[in-house]
């Protein structure tokens, strides 16, 4: 659909009263991409799948990079607006609870989802983030108690430095979050093995 300012899918589970899980796409990815997933990790919720607006040599993603590893903060900060604002709207037009809203974001999109973490805590009450890295560090301290945030990184990550996600890791901590991170001998690539043990974790909330 092309409504709600993001191009994007929404999929209304049975139960009225089921999370809502943030579907966001990688680099070169869309609102197809992470629906599968979405499905397999909790079969019952509801899934939103926004389509990043930002074009990096014609593919999409949620926010602006200067270069590998570098990200625009400036435009973080606008595009975690953005999409703060449109989990809000879709919740008012979607009739799901704006307060069970849980993130699965691979690569640039689990960036922009530990931007909206960081930024705009009140609008994820979990996130589930592959191959994160640190999107900006807040000027404030935002409160995260009782969310709950699993990371989950590759030893042989290439794109993501240990100290780079770990940084995150305690980021996160230090606002209040409950946070398991997970390591898996992987590279950026996901593993079969982190997804189930993401849907296990998904079960326990």
């Amino acid at each position: 659909m092309t409504d709600l300012h993001f191009v994007h899918h929404f999929v209304a589970a049975k139960n009225s009263d089921a999370p809502t899980l943030l579907l966001l796409h990688g680099t070169g990815g869309d609102e197809n991409s992470l629906l599968q997933i979405g499905r397999d990790l909790a079969p019952h919720a509801n899934l939103l799948a926004p389509h990043g607006m930002v074009l990096e040599n014609g593919m999409p993603r949620f926010f602006r990079r200067l270069s590998q590893g570098v990200f625009d903060e400036e435009d973080i900060k606008i595009r975690a607006a953005e999409l703060a604002q449109f989990v809000a709207d879709a919740a008012t037009r979607y009739d799901f609870d704006a307060k069970n809203v849980i993130a699965i974001g691979y690569s640039n999109g689990a960036n922009i989802a530990a931007a909206l973490l960081l930024l705009h805590p009140h609008v994820l009450r979990a996130a589930v983030l592959l191959r994160a890295m640190t999107p900006l560090v807040p000027a404030t301290t935002p409160d995260l108690k009782g969310v709950n945030i699993l990371l989950a990184s590759g030893e042989r990550d290439s794109m993501v430095p240990r100290e780079n996600i770990e940084n995150l890791a305690q980021i996160l901590g230090e606002a209040g979050a409950n946070v398991t991170h997970n390591w898996q001998s992987a590279g950026h690539e996901l593993a079969s093995e982190e997804l189930q043990a993401a849907r296990d974790w998904l079960q326990k909330l």
